[in-house]
């Protein structure tokens, strides 16, 4: 099968559907606009998509015995629907909220199924639009697909749309807390030697900015705090944690994503990142993330993304998709 040239002949519906994704506002957890619109889309390009409990939005691309595989892309931005979602393109890229994170690897998920949906493999290969990626959603969309899958997995490709390059084998987790200090309060002068829970809160995060693990690298900010101080009482609410892990360089998985781009003529870049794949991770699956274009700028309304890429990194994520299913690099 001549995969580049069918990406390429695919390119310009997926910079469509991206800019026309990313005009749709997605806070985490009102996804459900974006998740009609591709429902939409799938059912047009001969699909027959189905949504699930949590507002996932899926497709079988091939059906199959034994262990599946799932590429997927998530849903939600980090900006409110106050935020204006006006995509622009210019210079030969695409402007705007979400371009690149992660509008263009949803828009591209249908795309690369296409281009591999006579491709050889044995198990069942779906394509997921997934919802709860950024931050407060905890990886709820991803993990309940891996939770109810029809088959087991073997392997989970999260696709980011501007990792083109980037082979992401670590899943950077977190811990997310919220902290309330509480404090009787009154005047600054007159109840001068009451606890102030203000003053309180901006030790700990002094105490807190200058923690350090030794050995591993991390990054930490206000978010563990210790016992009030008298006359204050602490609440500590747990908003949610993400699994860490990884996937080694050496495993068939990831060799497949280096000659994937070794076959375009792109070095491999081995990276860290906090996506869907954390949840592979978890549950004991292989996985990983990859890209269909370069860019910057994410988690900003100025966003942007390159437009030509975009056929060769369809072309690579689609052989990727083809050599893991095939069980071969």
């Amino acid at each position: 099968m001549n995969t580049a040239a069918t990406a390429h002949d695919m390119a310009a519906i997926v910079l469509r559907r991206t800019t026309e994704l990313a005009r749709i506002a997605a806070p985490t957890g009102a996804e459900q606009h974006r998740a009609e619109r591709v429902r939409c889309w799938w059912a047009a390009d001969g699909w027959s998509p189905s949504t699930d409990a949590v507002g996932n939005v899926w497709a079988q691309v091939t059906g199959g015995h034994g262990p599946g595989l799932l590429v997927c892309a998530h849903l939600d931005t980090v900006f409110g629907a106050d935020v204006a979602h006006e995509v622009r393109a210019a210079s030969g890229r695409l402007w705007g909220p979400s371009v690149g994170d992660d509008s263009l690897g949803v828009a591209a998920l249908s795309a690369a199924a296409s281009v591999v949906r006579h491709g050889r493999g044995t198990g069942p290969f779906w394509i997921v639009a997934t919802v709860g990626e950024e931050g407060m959603g905890n990886l709820t969309g991803i993990r309940h697909a891996i939770a109810t899958a029809t088959n087991p997995l073997s392997a989970v490709i999260a696709v980011e749309g501007n990792y083109l390059g980037r082979i992401v084998t670590t899943g950077v987790g977190s811990v997310r807390l919220r902290v309330r200090y509480r404090g009787r309060g009154g005047h600054a002068w007159e109840l001068a030697d009451a606890p102030s829970a203000v003053h309180a809160i901006a030790r700990a995060a002094s105490i807190i900015a200058g923690l350090t693990v030794p050995g591993a690298r991390c990054s930490v900010n206000v978010g563990v705090i210790g016992d009030a101080p008298p006359g204050l009482s602490v609440e500590v609410e747990d908003l949610g944690r993400r699994p860490a892990g990884s996937i080694s360089v050496s495993s068939p998985m990831v060799r497949a994503a280096i000659a994937a781009l070794g076959n375009s003529g792109i070095a491999a870049q081995i990276s860290a990142a906090s996506t869907d794949a954390n949840a592979a991770y978890e549950a004991g699956i292989s996985g990983l993330a990859v890209g269909v274009t370069t860019g910057a700028g994410e988690h900003t309304p100025a966003e942007w993304i390159e437009t030509a890429p975009v056929a060769t990194g369809l072309t690579v994520l689609a052989e990727t998709i083809e050599l893991v299913r095939e069980g071969r690099e």
